[in-house]
C-alpha cells in the first residue's frame, strides 16, 4: 500500500476518535505532512488535546505532553546537564527534556512566561536546542502542537505576534453539530464501559510520513496558482491597493515565510485529494 492510501486510512481512523471535527483532523495532517507546527485555539472541552493524542496513537511515534504553567522553567522543556560526581569519566551528562519526542503537545502554551515560550519556539524553528554550550538535535520526525484557551486572560502570557509565524497553521476549534454531540457521548460511554473494544490496525510507520513528504514535494504547481498565492500575500502587505476597509483590518502583512507556508499547505492539500 502506498503512502497516499496509508495517510487516508490515518485520517479515517482519527475521524472515528475525534467526531465532528473533520477540518481539525485535516489541518493536523497537513501540518504533519508539511513538517510544520500547529497552534490550536478553542474553548475548554472541545477535544484539542484528544485530537493530538489521537494522531500520536495512530502513528509509530513517541508522544510527549507538556502542561504549561506559570512556574515552568526553560530547562523543564529542553532538559539540563546533570552532575555525575568527581569519580565519573564524564562529569556532566545531558538529561533530555520532554521536547525530545516526535509529537509534542504543548498544552495551554499561553500560561507559561516568555522565557519558556522562547525555549519552545527555538526548538520549533531551529529543530535543535542548546544547553551548556552544546547543541542537541531534534528527532527527524518532530512536530509541536500547542493549544491555548481564548477565554481566560488572567495569569496568561499571550504569544507575541512576531513569534506566531513559528506555527504553520493556527486552527480554531468550534462546537460540533447536534448529531456529532450525540455520537461523542456514545463514543465516550463505550470507551468507559466494560464492552470496550480495541482495533488491530497497525499504526502508520514514520517512513510513510517521509515518503508522503517526498511525493508532496513533487506535486506540480501551475504558474497561475503561484501568481494567485503571491497576490494573496501582497494583498495583505498593501491592502490599500484593493480596499480601504481591508486596510483598516491589517496592521502587518504576511512575510515570505507565510508565502512558503501557503505553497506547502496547498501542495499537501492537493496531494491529499489526489491531484496537482
Amino acid at each position: 500500500m502506498g503512502a497516499h492510501e496509508e495517510i487516508l486510512k490515518l485520517r479515517q481512523r482519527m475521524g472515528r476518535d475525534i467526531i465532528g471535527q473533520e477540518q481539525v483532523v485535516e489541518r493536523l495532517l497537513l501540518a504533519l505532512l508539511c513538517n510544520g507546527n500547529v497552534l490550536m485555539e478553542g474553548l475548554p472541552g472541545l477535544a484539542k488535546t484528544r485530537a493530538v493524542k489521537g494522531l500520536a496513537k495512530n502513528l509509530e511515534a513517541e508522544f510527549s505532553r507538556i502542561q504549561f504553567t506559570p512556574d515552568l522553567l526553560p530547562s523543564d522543556i529542553t532538559g539540563s546537564e546533570m552532575y555525575l560526581g568527581e569519580g565519573s569519566e564524564e562529569r556532566f551528562v545531558f538529561q533530555p527534556g520532554p521536547i525530545f519526542a516526535n509529537i509534542v503537545l504543548a498544552d495551554e502554551v499561553n500560561r507559561a512566561p516568555a522565557k519558556v515560550q522562547a525555549a519552545l519556539l527555538e526548538a520549533m524553528e531551529e529543530r535543535q536546542v542548546t544547553v551548556a554550550g552544546k547543541t542537541h538535535k531534534m528527532p527527524d520526525l518532530f512536530i509541536v502542537m500547542a493549544t491555548q484557551n481564548p477565554i481566560e486572560q488572567e495569569g496568561t502570557y499571550p504569544l507575541p505576534e512576531a513569534q506566531m509565524d513559528r506555527f504553520l497553521l493556527h486552527v480554531y476549534i468550534d462546537y460540533g453539530t447536534e448529531e456529532a454531540e450525540a455520537q461523542v457521548i456514545r463514543l465516550v460511554r463505550g470507551e468507559e464501559g466494560p464492552s470496550r473494544t480495541t482495533t488491530d490496525e497497525a499504526p502508520v510507520l514514520q517512513q510513510i510520513i517521509f515518503d508522503a513528504r517526498r511525493e508532496i514535494n513533487a506535486v506540480q504547481v501551475s504558474e497561475s496558482i503561484e501568481k494567485y498565492m503571491v497576490d494573496l500575500v501582497f494583498a495583505s502587505r498593501y491592502p490599500e491597493r484593493y480596499d480601504e476597509k481591508l486596510a483598516s483590518w491589517i496592521n502587518v502583512g504576511a512575510s515570505p515565510r507565510g508565502a512558503i507556508g501557503l505553497d506547502k499547505c496547498a501542495r499537501a492539500h492537493a496531494w491529499l485529494n489526489g491531484r496537482d
